[in-house]
């Protein structure tokens, strides 16, 4: 199977072409570099340097390719700055998916796409755990410009007979590569487990966000999954559409259908690394719900998902392998 991935020099996008090509996959990365890395890239692996809101470079490379499928991670997923700056998540994320799809249906509206969603679409769920029929009510602008994105998908799929394009809202994605070559290094990093391993490594403080949330004591809750789990969810859906066994718009939650505490996972984190990591308790962050567990099942039933690799003693343990090689 041949497959474009838009961004996929980032994080998520690049651990599933590292996946992708131990399953014997052929990878091609179109990512523009304004947050991805040329060295998560792997050698033989082409890139197209260009931008998603290119439509007609985008056209032309699908054209080149001519791939089995496409895999769409390049969005911008910091939760603090879409508080800030809204208008650069729907320009990025919406309007980025647009132009995505305009280029999908100039080349084949029946090539599979596969899209990387979030549970930030929910919001603060009334109930848990989270299923994928739960209320949409996005409090990040975030949260709303993938829940767009999400309504243009469906949309694209029901004008096209045949189309196929899946969803995938992933909980926390976390972890690294067990080949050590490649993990989490977003800048500014708003994620809690390479914040605490960072300042691990360099023995600085870390600090948790929140301490008054209704929790069991008193810091976020979520549902952490493994990177690569993620992206063994992803080939299999990829792989189901490219067969021709999933036709129309589909949505996935992918999580492990358990939570952590912040404080849990500061003390996962001393166990690992040995080290003490000091920490210092400031107030919420805009946009941040108390817990986000996910319920699974559906994932499970269709995609065969099981995570292998979303332990915490696994997740904790490959990144700071990343983080402790790299020094940061």
């Amino acid at each position: 199977m041949k497959c474009v991935v838009l961004g996929g020099a980032g994080y998520v996008g690049s651990h599933f072409i590292a996946e992708a090509m131990r399953q014997g996959h052929t990878d091609v990365v179109v990512d523009n570099l304004s947050r991805g890395f040329r060295w998560a890239v792997p050698e033989g692996v082409s890139l197209h340097e260009a931008d998603i809101l290119d439509t007609e470079r985008l056209t032309e490379i699908l054209h080149l390719e001519a791939p089995d499928c496409v895999l769409h991670y390049a969005a911008f997923a910091l939760v603090p700055e879409s508080v800030a700056h809204p208008e650069l998540y729907f320009r990025n994320n919406l309007q980025g998916t647009q132009s995505v799809l305009a280029a999908v249906e100039s080349v084949n509206p029946r090539l599979p796409v596969v899209f990387s969603s979030t549970c930030a679409v929910y919001g603060v769920p009334d109930k848990l755990p989270i299923t994928e029929d739960t209320a949409k009510n996005p409090i990040s602008p975030y949260g709303e410009s993938k829940l767009a994105c999400e309504q243009s998908l469906r949309e694209f799929a029901s004008r096209h007979q045949g189309a196929s394009v899946t969803a995938l809202r992933y909980f926390n994605a976390c972890g690294a590569d067990q080949s050590g070559t490649i993990g989490e290094a977003h800048e500014p990093e708003t994620h809690l487990i390479p914040n605490i391993l960072r300042a691990a490594v360099k023995g600085e403080t870390v600090t948790i966000f929140g301490d008054d949330f209704p929790t069991r004591d008193g810091t976020c809750v979520r549902d952490y999954i493994h990177v690569t789990d993620l992206a063994t969810a992803h080939l299999t859906a990829a792989e189901q559409m490219v067969r021709g066994k999933a036709v129309g718009f589909r949505v996935f939650n992918l999580g492990t259908g358990r939570g952590y505490s912040n404080l849990e996972i500061l003390e996962t984190a001393r166990k690992v690394t040995g080290l003490s990591i000091p920490h210092v308790m400031r107030g919420r962050r805009d946009g941040d719900p108390a817990e986000l567990v996910a319920d699974a099942k559906r994932a499970k039933d269709e995609l065969n998902f099981a995570p292998k690799f979303s332990d915490l003693d696994s997740i904790l343990g490959s990144a700071w392998a990343w983080h402790s090689k790299r020094g940061e």
